[in-house]
């Protein structure tokens, strides 16, 4: 293990995905960069987890676990007593509750399979419309959308797109460059909602500026320069006034957040 990083062990019978997006919400609440995640995905044995549990001792670690299978969920709790561990069961109060209020019973199966309903396969032509879309390069899906996202780079643009897409919300979007000309498809009428993203100078700055390191690039450049932060934000600023679009500010949102802002403002239509 590298000097100053720690891990947390997602550990699941299925695939672990639900797990690990409860991890990585609980990351980013705090500062330490250096908390990396490790998945360990479709466990069928109790040896496996004894191997796991040896590992996260070994580096003062904790896990993260989605165990269906009681006699796997029992040897995580027996195994985290045992060598003085943590081990956070994400699903199991959520399950006992059901059973509690409901009379209940979990299915015997973990990962229970997505269903190929209307509704994932909604999901997937969503994230197909949103690949194909971004970043503008194609402007006739600024009249298919069923959401438009504009903004000027690295306020999230893409990622949030792909976020409601998964929620089966066909999703372009748009970069805002200085003193550009926007694109007529913009202004015609379509059943459509445009969302204009906004940023604070100094936030903005702090992100590019870090872009560019990760890039290997010189942090003078223009792209990293308040004068052409402003500038951007200026041009966004007008065109948002003038398709009079309803505008969030990104700076301390995550993804989830503004994806929930724009589902309900979805709802209230």
């Amino acid at each position: 293990m590298r000097d100053n990083q720690s891990f947390i062990y997602v550990c699941s019978d299925a695939v672990g995905e639900t797990a690990e997006a409860v991890v990585r919400a609980t990351v980013r609440q705090f500062t330490n960069s250096n908390v990396q995640v490790k998945r360990y995905s479709h466990i069928q044995t109790e040896e496996e987890i004894e191997v796991i549990v040896q590992e996260v001792r070994a580096n003062h670690s904790f896990i993260a676990y989605t165990l269906v299978q009681p006699e796997l969920r029992a040897k995580m709790q027996q195994d985290a007593i045992r060598y003085d561990i943590r081990a956070v069961d994400v699903m199991g109060p959520m399950m006992q509750a059901y059973i509690d209020t409901f009379n209940g019973n979990p299915k015997p199966e973990p990962g229970q399979r997505q269903v190929l309903d209307e509704e994932y396969f909604k999901r997937i032509e969503a994230v197909e419309f949103a690949v194909k879309y971004d970043d503008g390069k194609d402007v006739r899906g600024l009249l298919l959308a069923d959401v438009v996202l504009i903004g000027v780079s690295r306020t999230s643009k893409t990622p949030l797109s792909i976020f409601l897409a998964h929620k089966g919300i066909k999703t372009a979007n748009l970069p805002i460059l200085p003193d550009m000309e926007a694109p007529e498809e913009l202004f015609q009428p379509a059943d459509r909602m445009i969302i204009g993203l906004t940023i604070d100078p100094g936030h903005l700055l702090k992100i590019r500026t870090e872009r560019l390191k990760t890039l290997g690039l010189p942090a003078q450049s223009k792209y990293a320069s308040m004068d052409q932060i402003k500038r951007e934000l200026k041009t966004a600023n007008e065109l948002m006034k003038k398709l009079d679009c309803p505008v969030i500010n990104v700076s301390d949102k995550s993804i989830e957040e503004t994806a929930g802002v724009i589902m309900k403002m979805r709802t209230e239509r």
